[in-house]
């Protein structure tokens, strides 16, 4: 009994030993690389432009992009008809070119298609936190999920330039997530148009209606 037992714990050194010296210290300075178990995509095969490769059939690294991508100098047409560069205007930032003020107004034509676009963009991703009439009492705050949610209809919101609300559903504000990774440029734009007409059903008048 006495020798299994002994025979256990010399294992048991062995192999601590082992261990020991094939991970060595930890902080200590080696020129060794250290052995990884576990590389985790640490070092990996890579193309470098230009140099001759297999991967592709046509043996080069450099490759065209792929179809549908658009480079940010490129202009591009939105379904609304109007064209774009990708950066450097209002369309995809809401601020007036060349400085950081927001513009005033939506850059899109806003009439009825938009603005029922908006409405389905709304439903989809504004709802569920700012409910249905934006006026903050959507679902996750019913589930206390989310207890303070803003009221769209707040007047610090209705005095918002149509840019500076872009920028909030592209980029998020406080426990507000961003929206601008989830939805195409012209669909924010439709959403500020949806929440427009959605602020002007509860602030109008029967004068309005003439």
């Amino acid at each position: 009994m006495i020798r299994i037992i002994l025979s256990i714990v010399l294992v048991g050194l062995a192999i601590g030993v082992a261990g020991f010296g094939t991970l060595g210290l930890q902080g200590k300075m080696s020129r060794k690389p250290p052995t990884e178990l576990f590389p985790d995509m640490d070092r990996q095969a890579k193309l470098r432009p230009m140099e001759p490769n297999h991967f592709y059939a046509n043996g080069i690294s450099s490759q065209l992009p792929p179809a549908g991508t658009v480079a940010r100098s490129e202009a591009i047409q939105t379904a609304n008809g109007a064209v774009y560069r990708f950066e450097d205007s209002a369309f995809n930032t809401g601020h007036v070119v060349g400085s950081t003020n927001y513009v005033e107004n939506n850059p899109l034509v806003v009439n009825l298609e938009l603005i029922q676009r908006g409405r389905d963009r709304f439903d989809i991703y504004c709802a569920a936190c700012h409910g249905k009439l934006g006026d903050g009492n959507g679902i996750t705050k019913k589930l206390n999920v989310m207890p303070t949610v803003a009221n769209l209809h707040d007047k610090r919101i209705i005095e918002m330039t149509d840019g500076e609300i872009f920028n909030v559903i592209t980029h998020g504000k406080s426990t507000m997530g961003a929206v601008g990774p989830l939805i195409p440029a012209e669909d924010r734009w439709a959403v500020v148009a949806y929440l427009r007409a959605l602020q002007l059903s509860w602030l109008g008048t029967k004068d309005d209606l003439k």
